[in-house]
């Protein structure tokens, strides 16, 4: 069964991976992105200490999109089940931000669409996260992010 939530609580990887698997699948990819500490610019190749994100969405809109995607993702790959989670607030370095799911009888078609989910979330979900780093902070948005998650 598919599902798309918001959380500002830790996101636990596994139960969210497990939700996904109905017994006719052979494959499930879950790809975890996380807060990482160092992130570059780039326009200016510039590297950056990153001390914690904040994000921020228009929830309503933002579960609207997530929706879409999944149903996008079913008509494009061979899948039976996608799960999408995404942190708000503020997380430390290492913390998951966000966990897409993709099951799938096989694995190829779990890649793929795990791949075009999170390059389609980041592009057209409105979520916004904000880079801290010891000089400032950034906000960053959807395809910019590309390169920092």
């Amino acid at each position: 069964m598919d599902f798309f939530e918001l959380t500002n609580d830790p996101i636990d990887i596994t139960s969210i991976a497990r939700r996904v698997v109905p017994p006719e699948c052979g494959a499930t990819v879950t790809l975890d992105g996380y807060a990482r500490k160092y992130t570059s610019d780039k326009n200016t190749g510039e590297v950056r200490e990153t001390l914690y994100l904040v994000y921020e969405a228009y929830d309503e809109m933002a579960l609207k999109e997530m929706r879409k995607l999944i149903d996008l993702a079913h008509e494009k790959y061979e899948i039976s089940n996608v799960g999408i989670v995404h942190r708000l607030g503020r997380l430390e370095i290492g913390e998951t931000s966000v966990v897409i799911s993709v099951a799938a009888p096989h694995r190829r078609a779990a890649f793929e669409a795990c791949e075009w989910l999170i390059r389609e979330l980041k592009r057209t979900v409105p979520i916004w996260k904000k880079e801290v780093y010891a000089s400032g902070e950034k906000w960053i948005e959807g395809a910019e992010s590309e390169a920092a998650a």
